[in-house]
């Protein structure tokens, strides 16, 4: 079956629920982006597909989380390639609605907040991003809802899909659909890395070759206390900054080692004694003009 293509909130529920009806499906998968799709985003789709009897994917460039009106404008709009990468991974249903679908009444009055975990890191950096976001994922998430029964008979089971690579994000829509009892399963999927580790990012076709190598230093800083977290000693966090400060292509803003959950950094410095436990080594830059964002899970 073709994928297809709608414009509308009720579209969505309503092609939602004839395509888990017609599968005799009991679970919908759901993958909210904003478009210029790559194979980042394929895994995600490819996961949810795999999981899930019905899958759909929105595509919305959300200009509530820009604080430049020049980052907005010149996100790409690439609709028909990211139609042809998700029919290639077998989704089902992709959601593009407009602004004024999502918005009809302008820039929404009410918002959902992030609350101090939203303004640390990502949120020190670009204030008001993270409401924004969070603000659209609620919304997402209420209209990717499956509507009406299973073909067992119970509600149809409902998981949405967000990248690692994100991880600050990932943390608040987990904590907002815990706090506000959505009544959907989150499932983190892995970071996607090119052949010499950089993270893939629809921010990467920005860079210049020379500033793609230069970038490179994120993906190998994050390597090297990753080794020597599994290798049981000290992070010294100090020297892998220092790696990232010695690429002069490359304008650091923040490079930590926090608690997943909570995103603050450990109580132990884990400079002088063995790492130990988890924690997450997070890491943002600006390499030329693009501002990149990484991280790696440490457990050691």
């Amino acid at each position: 079956m073709a994928i297809k293509l709608v414009t509308t909130a009720a579209e969505l529920r309503a092609e939602g629920a004839r395509l888990l009806k017609e599968e005799g499906g009991s679970s919908l998968g759901f993958v909210p982006t904003m478009g210029a799709l790559h194979s980042g985003h394929a895994t995600l789709a490819r996961t949810a597909v795999a999981a899930n009897d019905v899958t759909a994917v929105s595509i919305f460039v959300n200009p509530i989380q820009f604080g430049d009106a020049v980052d907005l404008d010149r996100y790409p709009r690439t609709l028909e390639a990211d139609m042809a990468l998700l029919d290639a991974e077998g989704v089902d249903l992709v959601f593009a609605p407009s602004v004024e679908e999502v918005y009809p009444d302008g820039q929404p009055l009410v918002r959902v907040t992030s609350g101090p975990l939203g303004e640390k890191w990502e949120g020190a950096s670009r204030p008001g991003h993270f409401d924004g976001a969070l603000t659209v994922v609620a919304k997402l998430l209420h209209y990717g809802l499956p509507a009406g029964p299973a073909a067992d008979g119970g509600a149809a089971a409902y998981r949405a899909y967000f990248g690692q690579k994100d991880a600050q994000q990932l943390a608040l829509v987990r904590r907002m659909v815990a706090d506000l009892n959505f009544p959907v399963e989150i499932v983190a999927v892995p970071t996607v890395r090119a052949d010499d580790g950089l993270a893939l990012s629809s921010r990467n076709r920005f860079l210049s070759a020379e500033e793609r190598e230069a970038a490179l230093v994120l993906s190998r800083a994050l390597r090297l206390l990753e080794q020597r977290a599994n290798a049981h000693e000290p992070l010294d966090l100090p020297s892998a900054v220092g790696l990232v400060r010695s690429q002069p292509l490359v304008e650091l803003d923040y490079f930590d080692v926090v608690d997943p959950r909570t995103l603050d950094p450990l109580a132990e410095n884990c400079q002088d004694t063995p790492f130990r436990g988890e924690g997450l080594a997070i890491i943002a830059a600006k390499v030329g003009p693009v501002r990149l964002i990484d991280n790696i899970p440490l457990d050691s």
